[in-house]
């Protein structure tokens, strides 16, 4: 059983709780956290911006990344949301059944 971290920044408090919200109630992941806001620099269409973006981390088995990518690139409101995925190298195996345990079968 292998389980991994999804990244996605999000542009408001708002978007990064609807995605949240949509994964768990999908079973897709089965917790997340949003972290306190950030500021963002990045160059987008020849311009240089920046953001403030809301960081969410999301908790899933690994077998569901593609799944969970699917869904928050239909919820995301970027054109190029920033996805990414974290290989988890170990956990606690409780920690590990209960992701398995709320999370579906692929």
């Amino acid at each position: 059983m292998t389980i991994i971290d999804i990244l996605v920044n999000c542009p408001t408090v708002e978007s990064a709780d609807a995605i949240s919200a949509a994964l768990i109630d999908q079973h897709l992941v089965a917790c997340s956290n949003r972290y306190p806001a950030i500021q963002s620099s990045y160059r987008w269409k020849g311009q240089l911006e920046h953001e403030e973006e809301h960081p969410l981390l999301l908790k899933t088995r690994a077998e569901l990344a593609q799944p969970v990518e699917d869904a928050i690139r239909a919820l995301h409101p970027y054109e190029v949301p920033p996805i990414l995925r974290v290989n988890i190298d170990g956990a606690n195996a409780d920690y590990i059944a209960w992701v398995y345990e709320v999370t579906r079968d692929p």
